[in-house]
């Protein structure tokens, strides 16, 4: 029986008709909390003086505080179709497949899409479709979103039609046939088939006009080379998996070295297989990822790069050109001669921009009969030439370009002499550009036209030759835009649609495949015919070659970026903030000098009191031209060169936060990357947001573990020498540190359990899984100022590691022989010298996201258990459980939980593409935007695996092998990264884990990761 007695508090609460007592019933607190005050930006929560702790008891002592603001959310109100479409099921992605040129990159893609929206790129891994997407493409989904994008036709900068300005261009292509006058189509490399055609038939109706191919970055050494022997304006499109022995000279081919896209080939050959892997020579002056993937790295100048495969020449064919003094000669002896004992199975490659230096590498590789040199199927991707491109400019200043039409290029930023194109430009009677921006270019034609993304366009590619591409659009134009092939259409005079126009082209091509088979896949590989290589007197190059003089002063050699490119996406913030892989750092370029070199002209880098990175400023001269650029002391930089990456400083189009660093496009003069220069340290310090602070492996073996070939095939029986299980006490014995738990475990053998295999020998830094994780899980861009702070919030993060010995080994043996304290062999002092690296040391990358712990450390300091782990072995985040402890960080011995200092989306502070509609479109549904103060991390893409279950189950089938991806392996083109179940043993990581290369970070703290990373091997 219940009671019935009443219980008071005050005698207040015995008046029924009491107002107070109605307010204090129905409100908890009597004042309400100004938490919109303390928490409304930035500027107030870093300004405010409360503590930690009085914040804790602030809003510590009630959820409804604390979920005050999560309960006053917008309301958005949807809107549902009216008819919606049969192919649209809201909730379920589409993938369409697609190819993508922009004149710089390329590849054959997937594109997923939600409701309508595409919103992630995935690589097309149909048989033919060969090449994958670079962190660049995968990045290009969010430029497709970009508020900044040229929105409608201009003319004279005044907002008009088309039509309108259809009818000046005939108008002005009229008056050109009449007069006689030039007419120019100035456009980067196509390789379309059916824009090349549509050209051909423009110049054919137009007998004045040519076409002229300009390529922002310059091949036209390499394509002058192959032209003059075989016959074709091409690249080679070089198989690196058939070389067992590579030389690279000056060719980063794991970067953009000839379009890049090498690396899958590549990595076949470095994974160790049967005792084997190829064996990698690298001469360069900057440190590259090929640099950092060689067995054997030399640093040395251009001119010495030069020398050095003039007497690779000799000893290939026999030859013997007089050299002069050559550095590094038994090193280069040795390259050559494995090269010559390699035969077919050797490879030589050279980035030399000098038509005779393209010649031997053509010269070696036929007397090698290298099979990794082909002239069947070569790369149509570079087209552009020197000196046409110089022959135009001196036109158009000479009033003899009557109207110009531009497309895809923007050569007032990215023409080292661009003042005098832009006074040529205004001799040009018409002037028209084709433009995604109005970029530096557009902004001074007569006419200016926005040109579709490719997502939204259609188009025919031909990267390679005999293989034929689609590209399909995935959205409708979000703009009034116009295709530069439509165009061309109307002043042919051809009223078909450029999609019916490929439809009809595309017969030639399609090896009798249907037209809807062909948009379905993507790709119809094909075949075509080799050249023939022509009578050439190579001995003659080789002589030209070996008398080139060396510059005075400083050889400063200019590169593009992994993150940049060639700048075309330089309104990107996922780019913008995506660390170089080299130096770190990000929202920045810079120039690099040696140690050596810096020393003697007082340069200096240093960490600061809030963790950010700080370097001296210098004035870099060449060629007349001088501009101040800070510095990065690189490790591995060759004595007396500097490196400054191309595709940054631009102004144009540009949010503020993205007009970052300096145009190094003014010093690439001639198209040469190679330019004499002259540096002197100027005033001031820059701040550069640098996400690494650490330079060496300072003797972590156990993070890092690597080996050489030999003694990895002599050991093979027993890996514990190469791969040694770290031992604890327990009980005075010493036992593996795998073999004791603090917690009782549970049999994991049951349903599927998630395991990510990492091999450290096929990583080679690139960075796609990183914009592949930031498109998948909507990851914030935070800005410059938040990095300097160590606010990142990359789930995926690739550390970079050097040697401060020659070798990594050398670090071990320079560590295990430490004798004390003090002295020569001290520990305190050695491990302080361990932190400067070696002037050319080795290099290894290593991805690493959260490990998802069996026994996690991070789920039992949570004291709301925010974090938890499942069954399939992932490791939870409930957002709306976190409440900002940061325990779980502390705890964390991989450091791989991000926190949110702020609200990063719709915020005014962070304006990048969270806080627009337009950017906001690209935001995956299927995963939260977290809000600020929580946790967050990889989440093993649990969304994905959870949705590869759900549909198996809807199919009524078990899940296939190997179906279960993360957006990180989806987006390896190396395969270092492979997820999988291991409960499943079809999937490949069944055997990685087990494999005797397989181990795990830090196994001696007992976490027993679900992340499994493959010892390095080495073929020294």
């Amino acid at each position: 029986m219940s009671s019935n007695k009443k219980y008071w508090k005050s005698v207040e609460e015995l008046n029924e008709n009491s107002s107070i007592v109605e307010t204090l019933r129905n409100n908890e607190f009597v004042e309400a909390i100004p938490t919109d005050k303390f928490l409304s930006d930035k500027e107030s929560l870093s300004s405010s003086s409360t503590t930690r702790r009085d914040f804790l008891k602030y809003v510590g002592f009630s959820t409804a505080a604390a979920s005050l603001a999560a309960c006053e959310g917008p309301v958005h109100k949807s809107i549902p179709y009216v008819l919606q479409p049969e192919q649209i099921i809201p909730g379920v992605a589409d993938y369409y497949a697609t190819s993508m040129f922009d004149g710089f990159d390329f590849a054959n893609l997937l594109v997923k899409t939600r409701e309508g929206r595409p919103i992630k790129i995935e690589n097309n891994t149909i048989v033919g479709a060969k090449f994958t997407a670079n962190a660049r493409v995968h990045a290009s989904v969010l430029s497709l979103y970009d508020s900044m994008r040229l929105k409608i036709t201009k003319i004279a900068q005044k907002e008009a039609s088309w039509q309108a300005a259809d009818l000046k261009i005939k108008s002005s292509l009229a008056d050109a046939k009449t007069k006689g006058g030039q007419v120019v189509l100035l456009t980067n490399t196509l390789a379309s088939p059916s824009t090349e055609k549509l050209i051909a038939e423009f110049i054919a109706n137009n007998p004045t006009a040519k076409h002229i191919v300009y390529d922002s970055v310059s091949e036209s050494a390499a394509l002058d080379a192959f032209e003059y022997v075989y016959g074709e304006r091409a690249l080679v499109d070089y198989d690196f998996s058939k070389a067992n022995t590579i030389v690279s000279i000056g060719a980063d081919f794991l970067g953009d070295w000839q379009g890049g896209g090498f690396d899958s080939g590549y990595t076949k050959g470095r994974v160790p297989q049967a005792g084997k892997m190829s064996k990698h020579y690298q001469f360069e002056a900057n440190m590259t990822l090929s640099g950092a993937a060689a067995d054997k790295r030399v640093a040395m100048t251009v001119a010495n790069q030069k020398l050095a495969l003039v007497r690779i020449y000799n000893i290939i064919t026999g030859s013997s050109v007089a050299i002069g003094k050559l550095a590094n000669e038994d090193v280069i002896n040795k390259a050559a001669q494995q090269l010559k004992a390699a035969g077919s199975k050797g490879l030589l490659v050279s980035g030399i921009q000098d038509k005779n230096a393209q010649l031997l590498v053509l010269a070696i590789n036929q007397k090698l009969a290298s099979e990794a040199f082909s002239t069947i199927g070569t790369r149509q991707i570079r087209k552009g030439s020197n000196e046409k491109v110089a022959q135009l400019v001196a036109d158009m200043n000479a009033g003899s370009v009557h109207t110009l039409i531009m497309s895809g290029v923007n050569p007032v930023y990215t023409l080292a002499n661009s003042a005098a194109f832009v006074a040529g430009l205004k001799k040009v009677k018409l002037s028209v550009a084709f433009s995604l921006k109005e970029d530096e270019t557009a902004a001074i034609t007569n006419i200016a036209v926005p040109a579709p993304h490719y997502l939204e366009s259609w188009n025919d590619l031909m990267l390679t030759k005999g293989t034929y591409s689609l590209t399909q659009p995935t959205i409708r134009p979000l703009f009034s835009s116009k295709q530069f092939q439509e165009g061309l259409l109307s002043w042919n005079g051809n009223a078909v649609s450029y999609y019916d126009y490929i439809k009809a082209n595309s017969v030639g091509y399609s090896n009798a495949t249907s037209w809807n088979k062909a948009v379905h896949d993507g790709v119809i590989a094909g075949t075509s015919a080799g050249a023939t290589a022509g009578s050439v007197d190579y001995t003659a190059a080789a002589a030209a070659l070996a008398s080139a003089t060396p510059v005075k002063g400083f050889e400063l050699v200019l590169y593009t970026k992994i993150g940049l490119g060639d700048g075309q996406q330089a309104n990107n913030p996922w780019l913008q903030e995506f660390p170089d892989p080299i130096t770190r750092v990000s929202w920045d370029n810079y120039v690099t000098i040696s140690k050596a070199d810096a020393e003697k002209l007082e340069l200096e880098n240093k960490i600061v009191a809030n963790g950010g990175l700080n370097g001296s400023y210098v004035e870099v001269e060449a060629n007349g031209t001088k501009m101040k650029v800070p510095v990065i002391i690189q490790p591995g930089q060759a004595i007396g060169t500097l490196g400054l990456a191309l595709g940054y400083g631009k102004k144009a189009a540009l949010k503020e936060e993205m007009q970052v660093g300096v145009n190094a496009y003014t010093l690439y003069a001639n198209f040469n990357n190679v330019q004499p220069a002259s540096i002197k340290k100027a005033d001031g310090e820059h701040e550069f947001a640098c996400v690494q602070s650490q330079k060496t492996l300072m003797g972590r073996g156990d993070i890092i573990k690597e080996t050489t070939l030999t003694v990895f095939n002599e050991k093979n029986d027993d890996p514990n020498v190469w791969n040694p299980v770290p031992v604890v006490s327990l009980d005075h014995k010493e036992i593996e540190a795998t073999k004791v738990d603090l917690w009782e475990s549970f049999d994991r053998s049951v349903g599927h359990h998630f395991n990510l295999s990492i091999d450290l020998n096929a990583c080679t830094g690139c960075g796609a899984c990183v914009i592949a994780c930031h498109a998948e899980n909507n990851v914030p861009v935070v800005g410059k100022d938040e990095i300097r702070r160590s606010r990142d919030m990359h789930w995926l993060r690739i550390d970079r590691y050097y040697s401060s010995e020659e070798t990594f080994s050398g670090d071990n043996k320079k560590k295990k022989e430490f004798d004390g304290l003090f002295g020569d062999k001290g520990s305190l002092g050695g491990f302080g010298d361990m932190e400067s690296p070696a002037e050319n040391p080795q290099v290894v990358f290593q991805p690493v996201m959260c490990q998802h712990c069996n026994h996690a450390p991070c789920e039992t300091v949570c004291p709301v258990a925010a974090t938890s782990h499942s069954r399939q072995g992932q490791n939870h985040m409930a957002y709306n459980r976190c409440v900002g402890t940061r325990y779980c960080a502390n705890n964390c011995p991989y450091k791989v939980r991000r926190f949110n200092w702020f609200l990063y989306n719709n915020n005014d502070e962070f304006d990048f593409h969270m806080n627009d509609d337009l950017g906001r479109m690209v935001v995956n549904p299927d995963v939260n935007v977290r809000s600020r103060g929580v946790m967050e991390k990889c989440s093993m893409c649990i969304q994905k695996t959870q949705l590869t279950i759900l549909t198996a189950k809807r199919e009524g089938r078990e899940v296939k092998a190997d179906e279960f991806q993360t957006a990180c392996s989806l987006a390896c083109s190396t395969g270092a990264m492979v997820f999988g179940d291991i409960n499943n043993k079809s999937d490949k990581i069944s055997n990685l884990v087990a494999d005797k290369r397989a181990y795990h970070l830090l196994e001696s703290v007992g976490t027993k990761p679900n992340v499994v990373y493959q010892v390095k091997v080495r073929n020294t």
